[in-house]
């Protein structure tokens, strides 16, 4: 196996609220179709260009009232550039924010800290925090007694994951128990191997995409 890069210590996930919902926001938009122009499709783009091109030579070669109808045929090819980009754009918007409006951030997410070994992502928090311990995302994990308790997701306990331009996204299994994990990209300027992280999860998962369907149910 190459050598890759390791934390020494972990480092503070210094989460916010607005960034937790953003990388809700983010994972949601991924996994909703396309609404950029590299979305459409050959044959739109084909049928856009000929009303284009009818309504360009109408209004060259026709005069009075009847260009009007050359008028709404370029109208229309915005209007439908515009409902397919920015008013979908909208619409997966609002649909997030009806889905995350009472969805707020798990505790232990504000005092976290994150490191990477060789053999799994390390989450670590204050020992302090006896109430932490009690979510159902870190019973049946392994803690580690000190200032700080720590706990290890092996690398092959990861069942999913997924990334966008700013985070990555993984959802595991350890001991019956389920969870998921967001990894802000930023924490790469203090020193976190974000790359190693993404190279450890391509050994285990060579394809991207959240499966919470491959997890098995909870144990009762």
């Amino acid at each position: 196996m190459a050598l890759y890069p390791y934390t020494l210590q972990p480092v503070a996930l210094n989460i916010t609220e607005a960034e937790f919902h953003q990388a809700q926001y983010e994972l949601f938009a991924s996994a909703s179709p396309s609404f950029g122009l590299s979305s459409f499709k050959n044959k739109e783009w084909i049928i856009m260009a000929v009303v284009v091109v009818l309504a360009i030579a109408g209004l060259i070669f026709v005069t009075g009232y009847s260009t009007i109808i050359f008028w709404l045929m370029l109208a229309g090819v915005v209007i439908y550039l515009l409902a397919r980009t920015l008013g979908f754009k909208w619409y997966v918007k609002r649909e997030f924010e009806k889905q995350v409006a009472d969805q707020e951030m798990p505790d232990e997410m504000r005092q976290m800290k994150l490191g990477v070994q060789k053999h799994g992502l390390v989450m670590a928090m204050p020992s302090n925090q006896p109430d932490m311990m009690k979510n159902s995302q870190m019973r049946g994990m392994q803690m580690r007694a000190g200032s700080m308790q720590q706990a290890v997701i092996p690398w092959t306990a990861i069942k999913s994951w997924d990334e966008t331009d700013d985070y990555i996204f993984m959802m595991f299994e350890l001991k019956g128990q389920q969870g998921s994990q967001i990894v802000p990209k930023r924490l790469k300027a203090q020193k976190f191997p974000i790359d190693t992280v993404r190279q450890h999860l391509l050994e285990v998962i060579p394809s991207k995409g959240l499966n919470p369907e491959n997890l098995k149910p909870p144990a009762l």
